[in-house]
């Protein structure tokens, strides 16, 4: 077939379509005549760069008498191919020369793509870090009593962390983590959520069920495992759950709640519900094989989930430089066909414009996105934990010097005349005492009564269930002393 004739063929075809509207004609010119059996053996001399057409839908090229396809006419005879040695014989399909098996371009260079020398993924950011809006950036419009109501989110998260880490180092309560730090990346992606999106927490989001209206008084509840703990006592410390508040309780292996998250969104997606499920991690979780299979399945199923990685620079003990040699974990999404952003997780502004759009995104197209919110662990990863084993103090004074969250994110409230130094105090205050009083009547409350380990598996408890519960009614009569 004459070179004129091969590329007039595969410009009238779907891939021809596609060029139109993308590229040059010379480019993907010289796709179509580059190939194994004579490589590089013509010179593709273009005239005039043609206009593109980016609205005719790929059918209408099928229609020779139609205007696109007439256009391609013009457009050849602005292409000029010249040969430099005769053409080799060929018979496959030309579209299929063109884009290769499974639709996938053609080169004759050989090409060794080394991830460490390409470009870094960029980092969303609205504010620096004096609250002051950055050029170019665009702010969310939010109102006044919704981001008064985020900042007094932070500072009550941070009262509740300060005391409650001081009850367990007083050995009121068993276990707690802190959130230190990471504040911010809590009430921009909530505040950025519908309540009735599902949420698939790790253990360092208390922020995200604050907002949704998880009580002061219910973390203490659930600290203590007293009888008003919504979990009735089954849970270590920090494991929160409600659902009232569409937040799936946390489990303490890690990564499994991510597939989870998943399956979750399939079935809002197949109910037709207008909603996301947003799964909550970290960096150090996203080395876990549930990750992997998690962003496959979603994207193989066109799953409206949001994946929200809080890369804190520490899993555990391990610094994110020995957690993995790529571009961070947003650069992973696009192996799996998952659209994805990276965001200052410290700018709060910054991580509500990113989870607004990732939630139109996932809903719009059915299909999953991830998110890298970049920040800094400043507290130890729980009270088992010592961090200076790790870490210099210098390290961790540094970031808070540096780039606290709520500062950030108060500046620019008061730039807007939303907050004031005595709005400060005030809240503080409130806070603390709201706090421990919350403390106090957790620890005055009754345990779980012994039978409520039968209850909220079953609506009827099954034979073997029944026969077991016998026995243990039997057991603590026998020793009543020990079981008051």
């Amino acid at each position: 077939m004459a070179l004129r004739s091969r590329l007039y063929l595969a410009l009238r075809g779907a891939h021809g379509a596609y060029a139109l509207r993308q590229k040059s004609i010379r480019t993907y010119a010289r796709t179509i005549l580059r190939g194994p059996a004579a490589p590089g053996a013509h010179r593709i001399v273009e005239r005039t760069r043609p206009a593109r057409n980016a609205d005719a839908p790929l059918d209408a090229y099928d229609d020779p008498h139609s205007a696109p396809a007439m256009a391609i006419d013009r457009h050849l005879d602005e292409v000029e191919v010249v040969a430099s040695e005769p053409e080799a014989t060929d018979t496959r399909d030309v579209e299929a020369e063109a884009a290769g098996e499974g639709g996938l371009p053609i080169t004759t260079r050989l090409e060794l793509h080394d991830p460490q020398t390409e470009a870094v993924w960029p980092m969303l950011r609205t504010i620096n870090l004096e609250g002051r809006v950055l050029p170019g950036a665009t702010v969310p419009e939010l109102s006044r009593e919704t981001a008064q109501r985020m900042y007094e989110v932070i500072v009550r998260v941070q009262t509740m962390d300060d005391v409650f880490f001081s009850a367990q180092r007083q050995g009121r309560i068993s276990f707690y983590m802190t959130n230190t730090g990471e504040e911010a990346l809590h009430v921009g992606s909530a505040s950025a959520l519908d309540p009735d999106d599902v949420v698939f927490a790790q253990y360092r989001e208390a922020g995200v069920l604050m907002w949704r209206g998880f009580t002061l008084q219910n973390f203490a509840d659930q600290c203590y495992g007293n009888a008003d703990d919504v979990g009735k006592g089954r849970q270590m410390p920090v494991h929160y759950g409600s659902r009232k508040h569409n937040f799936q309780t946390i489990s303490s292996p890690l990564a499994t709640q991510i597939p989870q998250a998943v399956g979750a969104a399939y079935a809002l997606k197949l109910q037709g519900a207008p909603n996301v499920a947003m799964c909550y991690f970290g960096e150090g979780a996203a080395s876990e094989g549930d990750f992997h299979a998690a962003l496959n399945f979603s994207a193989t199923l066109e799953a409206p989930v949001i994946f929200f990685c809080r890369n804190n620079g520490y899993a555990i003990s391990t610094p994110a430089k020995d957690q993995y040699r790529g571009d961070g974990i947003v650069a992973r999404a696009s192996g799996y066909g998952v659209a994805a952003i990276r965001v200052d997780g410290n700018d709060a502004l910054a991580v509500h414009q990113a989870t607004a759009e990732a939630r139109t995104f996932a809903l719009s197209n059915n299909r999953p996105v991830l998110i890298e919110g970049m920040t800094y662990r400043v507290g130890h990863h729980s009270t088992s934990d010592d961090s200076t084993r790790y870490r210099s103090l210098a390290e961790i004074q540094g970031w808070k010097d540096k780039d606290q969250p709520e500062v950030r994110f108060r500046n620019w409230l008061r730039s807007k005349g939303w907050w004031s130094t005595e709005q400060e105090t005030s809240a503080r205050q409130e806070a603390r005492n709201e706090v421990l009083r919350a403390l106090q009547a957790a620890e005055r409350k009754a345990k779980p009564p012994l039978s409520a380990i039968f209850e909220d598996v079953y609506a009827e408890l099954p034979d073997h269930l029944l026969r077991q519960k016998k026995d243990f009614d039997e057991h603590v009569a026998r020793h009543q002393d020990f079981y008051k």
